[in-house]
């Protein structure tokens, strides 16, 4: 029993400061994110070419999330996008207070939309609500296509789902169709975008996409 009083506490705790964040978002008209993935599906080239192909439309800011290190926050700065780096010294997802801290280093009235990288894990994440609008899952080819019918939780909390590197689909045996029923099982109406950031496929109707939300909840 004080197992499960001890999560519950935690996870009370959790859903008042990401009340808090949620609050400090509507009140700047920002669209928040929480990007979600295993490790080397891609988050970072996506937050590179998602900053890169808004320029000029949205202001962006990035807080990256990660075990230990700032090597994709060294990538962002050379976007020149704001970012904060959040290093959870072991744990395998980002919270609601960790998230709080990191706004304090931005200059929330001159933004658009914040995207929070988080820890590459498609299990802890899925159980700590951020404050954000959306939480977007990453799925990449290599990784194979069981992965929405092996992790159902995370796809059924998805806002949009993105599955990068489509590029390499002639050399895998990643069954596309498959893996987007599978994920419609779960979440039948979530936007689903095929991309690649190496070559760009997709790209357009997936900013296309981010532009209309950030509107729509700024206009809220």
């Amino acid at each position: 029993m004080t197992e499960i009083k001890i999560l519950k506490n935690i996870l009370a705790a959790n859903e008042g400061q990401a009340a808090l964040n949620r609050e400090r978002f509507a009140r700047h008209g920002l669209l928040a994110l929480n990007l979600i993935a295993s490790p080397g599906a891609g988050k970072t080239s996506l937050l590179e070419r998602t900053i890169d192909g808004l320029a000029g439309r949205c202001r962006i800011a990035v807080i990256e999330g990660d075990i230990t290190g700032d090597h994709d926050a060294r990538r962002i700065a050379k976007t020149g996008a704001p970012v904060v780096q959040v290093n959870t010294e072991g744990g395998c997802h980002l919270n609601a207070a960790m998230i709080g801290e990191a706004l304090r280093e931005f200059a929330l009235a001159e933004l658009d939309i914040i995207i929070i990288e988080n820890v590459g894990n498609l299990v802890c994440p899925a159980e700590f609500d951020l404050g954000e609008a959306f939480k977007i899952v990453v799925l990449s080819v290599p990784e194979g296509d069981d992965k929405p019918a092996k992790y159902p939780l995370i796809f059924s909390e998805a806002g949009a789902v993105v599955i990068n590197k489509v590029d390499m689909l002639a050399a895998t045996d990643f069954d596309l169709a498959k893996a987007e029923r599978d994920i419609r099982k779960i979440n039948p109406h979530v936007p689903i975008f095929q991309i690649s950031c190496r070559s760009g496929q997709g790209l357009d109707a997936w900013l296309d996409w981010l532009v209309r939300q950030q509107k729509d909840h700024a206009a809220e």
